[in-house]
């Protein structure tokens, strides 16, 4: 799309990109099924514990049954890979693409704030616009973890709830470069997410260009909540970062004096 004139008015323009940016009207039976597709995404991008390896017959049903969608073909490439590994090689996949990998983390305001103070008050925004609808996170995981994002998104709807999806758009293709690059079976399920938001922009895609060259915003001072380690890695919330030892308060004995004499 070509860039709106300038002389249409401010607001003209404004409620234009707002139109381009908002989902098409769905139908209750499009809705419930974009619903279904947020929430398996969300779950297969949790840890593959016992619990979710044990439902891989069950997932693979259910992503077999959906309506034939480009999301679905992603869905189902992920669980054929899924549903056909050692248990103990899909975690060890897990940790080394979420985990130790900064461009792949599942942690979206990272991507838009880096390790910056700006970071905590995204994080608040988020759970506010959580608490706002309602909806309790639990507590375990931070508001911007993906598939927390996901599942707002899922019961919030195409509009309000898909809102920070859109918002962390650049991210979302970011990792979803980085999970390609890794070639792991990951990419299918950010692919298959990225296909429900609008088409990215020339402004998106020199976005994440930067991204890929430079990293998000850095900052080093105020960031002990959100903990650094090594060489300013990112720590994953939840990692334990030692804290530095504090100089000691106890004072030091009295030297003995010369002129005491031996009993």
């Amino acid at each position: 799309m070509s860039p709106l004139s300038p002389t249409i008015p401010a607001l003209v323009r404004t409620r234009v990109r707002a139109a381009v940016r908002r989902p098409a009207r769905l139908t209750p039976e499009e809705t419930a099924g974009r619903a279904l597709t947020l929430r398996l995404v969300s779950l297969l991008l949790q840890y593959p514990d016992g619990e979710l390896t044990a439902a891989r017959t069950e997932l693979t049903t259910v992503v077999a049954a959906l309506p034939a969608t480009p999301a679905a073909e992603h869905l189902a490439r992920f669980t054929d890979w899924f549903g056909a590994q050692d248990p103990e090689a899909l975690e060890r996949h897990y940790v080394e693409m979420f985990d130790l990998r900064r461009r792949s983390s599942l942690y979206l305001t990272y991507y838009l704030h880096g390790d910056t103070r700006r970071r905590g008050m995204a994080l608040l925004t988020l759970n506010q616009r959580y608490r706002a609808a309602g909806w309790d996170t639990g507590g375990g995981e931070l508001p911007d973890h993906l598939p927390v994002v996901l599942e707002f998104a899922a019961l919030a709807g195409p509009g309000g709830g898909e809102a920070p999806l859109r918002q962390h758009r650049r991210g979302l293709e970011l990792i979803q470069r980085a999970l390609t690059d890794a070639d792991s079976p990951y990419q299918h399920l950010l692919a298959a997410l990225l296909t429900l938001l609008p088409p990215p922009t020339e402004a998106d895609r020199a976005a994440v260009a930067q991204l890929v060259a430079e990293g998000p915003p850095d900052e080093e001072v105020g960031l002990d909540p959100y903990g650094t380690y090594g060489d300013g890695e990112f720590a994953p919330p939840g990692t334990f970062v030692p804290p530095t030892q504090a100089p000691s308060t106890r004072v030091p004995p009295a030297p003995a004096s010369h002129t005491e004499g031996t009993r």
